[in-house]
């Protein structure tokens, strides 16, 4: 199976591949410097990042609090 990239850097995936995984809209994109390889995903980064801070005990209203300190303090500030 061979994909053509345009002169606008987009790859069109054959049909073939691309019934495997329906219902994907996204794909994580990734090399190892000698090929390309694309995971497909199917949930949002979002919701990976609200898995992981609830399997660490961290609640919104910590998220808030750390914001709301931050921009006290200025620690986000660059130079």
């Amino acid at each position: 199976m061979l994909a053509k990239m345009t002169v606008k850097n987009q790859l069109t995936l054959p049909k073939t591949v691309v019934t495997r995984f329906s219902g994907v809209e996204y794909f994580d994109v990734s090399t190892d410097g000698a090929c390309i390889v694309l995971r497909p995903l199917q949930r949002s980064r979002a919701e990976e990042v609200r898995q992981q801070l609830a399997q660490l005990g961290i609640k919104e209203q910590d998220v808030a609090a750390a914001v709301s300190w931050s921009r006290k303090t200025g620690a986000c500030k660059t130079a």
